[in-house]
C-alpha cells in the first residue's frame, strides 16, 4: 500500500524555506551586485550617467574607460559591453563606445565596439541583440578564418530606435532616426530615418515622410495618446482602479459559478 503524504510535513516545510531563503537571497544579490554612479564596483567607465544601471549579474565588461553611458539608462542582465579587441589596451583619448541618454539594453545582449559604436539617445534593445564594428575577413582561402585580420568599421544608431529581439548589426552599419529593426534581422550599410527594416539581409518594408505618411499604410491604428497633463500618479492610481475592477470581477464570477454549482455565495464548505 503507498503511504499517505502529509503537505505538512516537516520536509515539506524545510524545502519551502529553503526556496524562501533561496529567493531571498537572490533579490539581495540582485540589487547589491547592480552597477550605478554611485556605486560602480570594479568598474571605473569613462562616464556613467546619473540613474542609469546595469543589472546583476553582468556579462562580459573590458575597456570600460572608453566606454561612455548616458543617464537613465537600463543595461539588462549578462549584457556584454566590450571596447578593444581584448582587456588591457590603450586605445586612445577618444571615447570608442558611446551610447546617449535612455538607452535600453535587452538581457543578453552584446555590443562588441572593437572600433566606435555610437548609440543615440532613448534606443530600445529587446533581447539577445548583437551589435558588433568587427567582422572576420576570408581573404585568403588557405589559412582559417579564425587567424585572418578581422575587417573593422564603425556602427552608428541614430535616436529614438527599437531593435528587435536577436537582431545583428554588422560593422559598417549606418541606422537613421526612430528606424524599427525586426526581430533576427541582420543590418548592413545605410538604414533611412523613419523606416522599418527586416529579413537577413534586412531591407526597408515600410517607410514614412511627410507627404504621404506611412507606406505601405498601417494595418493597426495607432495607439490612444495619454492626455497632456496626466500626471505619473494618476497613472498608478489608474492601474491600481483596474486592478480592483478586475478582483470585483473575479468575485462575481466565483459567486456565479457558486450558484451555478447550488451553492449559497460565501458558504464554507
Amino acid at each position: 500500500m503507498p503511504k499517505n503524504w502529509n503537505a505538512f510535513s516537516s520536509r515539506d516545510f524545510t524545502g519551502r524555506l529553503a526556496h524562501r531563503a533561496v529567493q531571498a537571497g537572490w533579490r539581495l544579490a540582485q540589487r547589491a551586485g547592480a552597477v550605478t554612479a554611485a556605486h560602480p564596483g570594479r568598474y571605473r567607465f569613462g562616464s556613467l550617467g546619473h540613474g542609469t544601471k546595469l543589472a546583476f549579474p553582468q556579462g562580459t565588461v573590458f575597456g570600460e574607460p572608453w566606454i561612455h553611458i548616458g543617464a537613465h539608462c537600463i543595461i539588462a542582465e549578462q549584457v556584454t559591453l566590450t571596447a578593444g579587441l581584448m582587456p588591457d589596451l590603450d586605445l586612445g583619448a577618444e571615447p570608442i563606445l558611446r551610447m546617449g541618454d535612455g538607452v535600453v539594453l535587452g538581457r543578453g545582449s552584446h555590443v562588441i565596439a572593437d572600433t566606435t559604436v555610437t548609440i543615440g539617445s532613448d534606443c530600445y534593445f529587446g533581447p539577445y541583440v548583437y551589435v558588433t564594428s568587427t567582422n572576420h575577413s576570408y581573404d585568403d582561402p588557405h589559412q582559417p578564418i579564425g587567424k585572418q585580420w578581422p575587417r573593422m568599421e564603425p556602427v552608428e544608431i541614430g535616436p529614438g530606435c527599437w531593435i528587435g529581439t536577436g537582431a545583428v548589426i554588422l560593422p559598417g552599419a549606418r541606422i537613421g532616426r526612430n528606424v524599427v529593426v525586426a526581430a533576427g534581422a541582420v543590418v548592413r550599410g545605410e538604414v533611412p530615418d523613419h523606416s522599418v527594416v527586416a529579413g537577413a539581409p534586412a531591407r526597408v518594408v515600410r517607410s514614412w515622410d511627410e507627404e504621404n505618411g506611412w507606406q505601405p499604410p498601417l494595418r493597426t491604428p495607432a495607439p490612444a495618446p495619454i492626455p497632456e497633463g496626466v500626471t505619473p500618479e494618476q497613472l498608478l492610481a489608474l492601474a491600481d482602479l483596474e486592478d480592483l475592477e478586475e478582483l470585483e470581477e473575479l468575485e462575481e464570477l466565483e459567486e456565479l459559478e457558486e450558484l451555478e454549482d447550488g451553492v449559497q455565495p460565501g458558504a464554507s464548505a
